[in-house]
């Protein structure tokens, strides 16, 4: 019997963990909690130590202890800048360097993953692994020569575009929706030949449709919900989840407050988006994109004035979706803990989800699309 290389690759990904790790294989037969020797992606996190000072750029014992607990083997951290400022390219050039920084500073902690057998590596090392990538192309624009120099970097995401427009198409919130440029054409073609795996995050309804059309290759939707149950401009149709995944493509679900109309989400609201996705996509089209960094955070008055500055900033620069405003905090606070990736493998196990289902949505889905997208 002929078998698709998708099939193939989603076989590999859902066996890693086994093959890579003969100890993991040994206890799967002895005990339930399986999770400890998971594959577990985060498609759209944060890098960081929220307990290190300022400018110090190796992570403390205590954050680093953390990190470890939440089981998390690999996030996408984002390279900035978003939106559209007159110096993008030097933002981008100054984000770079801080991330290797961060690298530098903890070679033994830290992966850069760059194919999915690094992805591998950082799971049998005991590492966290770490993918950089783009959340915008305004520091591409027309310099289209600059889609390999972010591949030398180390990147291997790229979003299409922010929430706003730039010149490869319109962003969530544009009202005019007007899809993608030629230039956005262009700028796909670019990414995908440089193969780096592209992102329609933060795209209008038209763009990303557009660009699920125009790509040749397999792409993902890395933070997002479905727009049917909540009808909000960050979140996808039922259209578009079933052309990523007839493509081949991956759609992580984020625990923020677009999931519900009323902007205060809940556990089940995350399962429901997850659970309507696979529906829709079939599960092995479903991940993570939480969209928060992996550890907690401290919800007292400082972290509040905090998020209050960064939404204020947010709604000055014209990026801010709809739903924003002061007072609105990016997180479901049934989630907000350490173990908030093996509360959601409770709580699914709970509803009747299998081992072999929840390793896909866990981490294997996005394995197998890094590997065929990079190789390795």
């Amino acid at each position: 019997m002929k078998i698709s290389r998708r099939k193939a690759l989603t076989a590999l990904a859902s066996t890693a963990s086994a093959a890579a790790f003969p100890r993991a294989a040994a206890l799967a037969a002895t005990r339930n909690d399986w999770f400890d020797d998971a594959i577990v992606v985060d498609a759209l996190g944060r890098m960081g130590d929220p307990y290190a000072e300022e400018g110090v750029t190796r992570f403390t014992e205590r954050g680093w202890k953390e990190s470890l607990e939440t089981g998390v083997t690999v996030l996408r951290t984002t390279i900035f800048p978003v939106g559209n400022p007159d110096n993008a390219w030097e933002v981008y050039r100054e984000s770079v360097a801080d991330h290797h920084d961060v690298f530098g500073a903890n070679p033994d902690r830290l992966a850069l993953i760059k194919s999915g057998k690094d992805i591998i590596h950082a799971k049998r090392d005991g590492k966290l692994g770490v993918i950089l990538g783009t959340q915008d192309t305004s520091m591409i624009g027309a310099e289209l020569d600059r889609m390999a120099i972010l591949r030398e970097d180390g990147l291997r995401t790229v979003q299409l575009t922010y929430n706003n427009r730039n010149l490869a198409g319109d962003g969530a919130i544009e009202p005019a929706n007007a899809g993608i440029s030629k230039l956005g054409h262009a700028t796909i073609e670019a990414a995908e030949a440089e193969k780096l795996l592209l992102d329609l995050s933060h795209g209008g309804a038209q763009t990303m449709h557009d660009a699920a059309q125009a790509a040749k290759r397999p792409l993902t939707i890395s933070h997002t919900g479905a727009r049917a149950l909540a009808d909000h401009p960050r979140n996808v149709s039922d259209e578009l989840i079933r052309k990523v995944a007839d493509g081949g493509g991956v759609i992580g679900v984020y625990f923020m407050p677009y999931i519900v109309a009323d902007m205060e989400p809940s556990a089940s609201d995350v399962i429901a988006h997850i659970e309507h996705i696979a529906n829709v996509g079939g599960e092995d089209a479903v991940g993570i994109g939480t969209d928060n960094g992996i550890l907690p955070l401290p919800f007292d008055d400082e972290m509040k004035a905090a998020l209050d500055a960064m939404q204020q900033d947010r709604l000055d620069k014209g990026i801010a979706a709809p739903g924003e405003k002061i007072g609105f905090y990016p997180l479901v606070q049934e989630y907000n803990s350490i173990d908030r990736y093996r509360r959601l493998v409770r709580d699914l196990e709970a509803r009747g989800w299998s081992q072999t289902r929840l390793e896909k949505l866990m981490g294997t889905n996005f394995l197998r699309l890094y590997t065929e997208v990079w190789g390795g």
